[in-house]
């Protein structure tokens, strides 16, 4: 008998879930981060000295070698590496999520064949994995922009609600790619090019001022350019969400996120049987 056949789609499952499976999805994330770094000598160190050998290596490429500038930020040495930081940190979670997205259920076969499993927190771990990393990235950039830009604005402390949206919004699509990635093994090859393509096509190495104006409006179609903006605002311009649209956004991203779970919870009654 299939244990995963007759899953319910809605929303109240996908709340219900994820609170009495809490528990779990903390314990399986927490031995993901820790299993990442096991048998190196620098262990979980790695997570903080990562982030900060990258930061270091953006300052010296853009600052030294490109002499790149932010307007802005003219006058500070390292402010473009510090601008194009909070831009590869809301890239990263994205990323890091969707491409690990197509195999995470044929990487853990053992749960959908043989016990009663929720399948549905597998992307949830992937989720708190990457957070973990980016806060450690987050504390790497508030010591760096305090020794090179000298402050960090109040605004800052909305920078969680402004990743609100971005997390539904990752968890929706990974809830897709993971289902189809049972049935469809290119799906893995697909994410790859569109984290990518993404990379380029988001503000994260200019800002999206430096487009012109007719193309805008399709570049804001683009789930990260919001929230690159907004972080980069809050974190660095001190200037306070657009409340108005972080409010569709995050409505937005709800939608997607219950679209992302239903597709997943429709399609899960198949994977026994092609697994």
């Amino acid at each position: 008998m299939n244990p995963h056949l007759a899953k319910s789609g809605s929303a109240r499952t996908l709340l219900e879930s994820l609170w009495l499976h809490r528990s779990l999805t903390y314990q399986l994330a927490k031995r993901e981060v820790v299993g990442r770094y096991r048998g190196s000598m620098a262990g979980l160190a790695w997570s903080f000295f990562n982030p900060l050998l990258m930061l270091a290596v953006y300052t010296f490429v853009f600052s030294v070698i490109f002499q790149a500038r932010w307007t802005g930020l003219e006058g500070r040495k390292g402010g473009f590496a510090i601008v194009l930081f909070v831009g590869v940190l809301v890239h990263g979670i994205f990323a890091e999520c969707l491409n690990r997205a197509p195999t995470l259920i044929m990487a853990n076969t053992n749960y959908v064949k043989r016990v009663m499993f929720p399948l549905e927190i597998l992307p949830w771990v992937a989720m708190g994995s990457s957070l973990f990393h980016a806060f450690i990235s987050l504390i790497v950039l508030v010591i760096a922009q305090l020794l090179l830009i000298g402050n960090i604005p109040p605004s800052a402390v909305v920078l969680p609600l402004i990743f609100v949206p971005l997390v539904l919004t990752t968890m929706g699509i990974s809830y897709i790619f993971a289902a189809f990635g049972v049935y469809l093994r290119d799906i893995g090859q697909i994410t790859v090019v569109i984290t990518t393509v993404a990379l380029f096509l988001s503000p994260v190495f200019y800002p999206a001022t430096a487009l012109p104006e007719n193309y805008r409006v399709i570049f804001f179609l683009n789930p990260l350019t919001f929230i690159i903006e907004q972080a980069r605002d809050a974190m660095i311009w001190g200037r306070w969400p657009h409340w108005g649209g972080l409010a569709i956004y995050t409505g937005a991203s709800l939608v997607i996120c219950w679209i992302g779970f239903w597709t997943f919870q429709k399609m899960r009654r198949g994977f026994a049987d092609v697994l």
